[in-house]
């Protein structure tokens, strides 16, 4: 008996000691992607990176991960034309990772989340004189409001999404648009397309949806490249 207990606390030591080395191996795992994703993709930001599954070296030795959680603040992207839009936040979630044979790259199989534009941002990206503000009388339609040429201005705008990249907004009807070149004129300031750059290669925007807070983006794909 005496020997069973010795052979059992020498197991439960063993097996602490491999747990604190797993979640320290998975520590610096996590950290080093972190940067990496950060050169790959060209962030500004360090995105945060959390490794799912235990234990994480016996993945790690079959160069697959079960679930792999990224999040990143703050992302400022290059919308074209020397104008820049903020997503607040971009959180997505990437199953079945697969490494690279050198663990110089990593490639989910599918990933699914999420991402936040707020209004305030949405109207930096407009420019000065606009401001883009939440509609409750529609569906996935914001507010625009400002003065442009001497005129104040008020119009809704509904929100799509274009090519899996781009949250497009477009004026369903300018106030006194028969004026010649008016309404030209106005759509330049209140119709934008603005492209979301920065997400792991081969992410798409999916769906959006508009609520008080912004723009809430969904997004989603297959084969998404982390790092590489």
């Amino acid at each position: 008996m005496r020997a069973l207990r010795i052979t059992l606390i020498i197991a439960v030591i063993l097996g602490g000691l491999f747990v604190g080395a797993d979640r320290v191996a998975v520590s610096m795992a996590e950290s080093k992607a972190a940067d990496k994703i950060k050169s790959s993709q060209g962030l500004t930001t360090t995105p945060s990176v959390s490794i799912k599954g235990f234990p994480f070296l016996t993945q790690v030795a079959g160069k697959e991960l079960d679930e792999v959680d990224v999040g990143v603040d703050g992302l400022t992207t290059d919308a074209g034309g020397g104008t820049t839009v903020r997503v607040s936040e971009l959180n997505a979630q990437l199953h079945d990772v697969r490494i690279g044979g050198n663990f110089s790259s990593a490639t989910a199989d599918r990933a699914s989340g999420s991402a936040h534009i707020s209004y305030a941002d949405l109207s930096r990206a407009a420019g000065p004189g606009v401001t883009v503000g939440y509609d409750p009388t529609g569906t996935n339609q914001v507010k625009i409001t400002g003065n442009l040429l001497g005129f104040s201005l008020s119009a809704r705008s509904s929100v799509t999404i274009v090519n899996g990249d781009t949250i497009k907004l477009h004026a369903e009807r300018i106030p006194g648009g028969s004026i010649p070149q008016w309404e030209d004129k106005v759509r330049e300031r209140t119709d934008m397309e603005r492209k979301i750059d920065g997400m792991p290669r081969g992410m798409r925007l999916e769906t959006v949806k508009t609520d008080k807070d912004g723009i809430d983006v969904s997004v989603a794909g297959k084969n998404v490249a982390l790092t590489g």
